[in-house]
């Protein structure tokens, strides 16, 4: 299984040129990083490819915290198996 932490980092510092500092499981997407809803798409879709898995909509937005987008992709990826 992929490390999905280091994933999710090497994306949000990716996509949105954040310091690896500014990412914890408590930051909050909106609040914390300012991000809009066109890059809150694009995150998601990133998340999708990079560890082959959907996310359907309404899941989507309750992934508010760095931590909580981590638990819904573990989640799903055990759940695949």
């Amino acid at each position: 299984m992929p490390n999905v932490s280091e994933e999710v980092a090497r994306i949000l510092i990716e996509k949105l040129g954040v310091a690896e500092s500014e990412i914890n499981p408590d930051t909050n997407l909106v609040k914390d990083l300012g991000i809009d809803s066109l890059d809150y798409a694009e995150i998601v879709m990133d998340f999708e490819q990079t560890f082959d898995i959907k996310i359907p909509d309404d899941d989507a937005e309750k992934l508010t915290t760095i931590g909580a987008a981590i638990q819904y992709i573990e989640n799903k990826l055990k759940a695949k198996g």
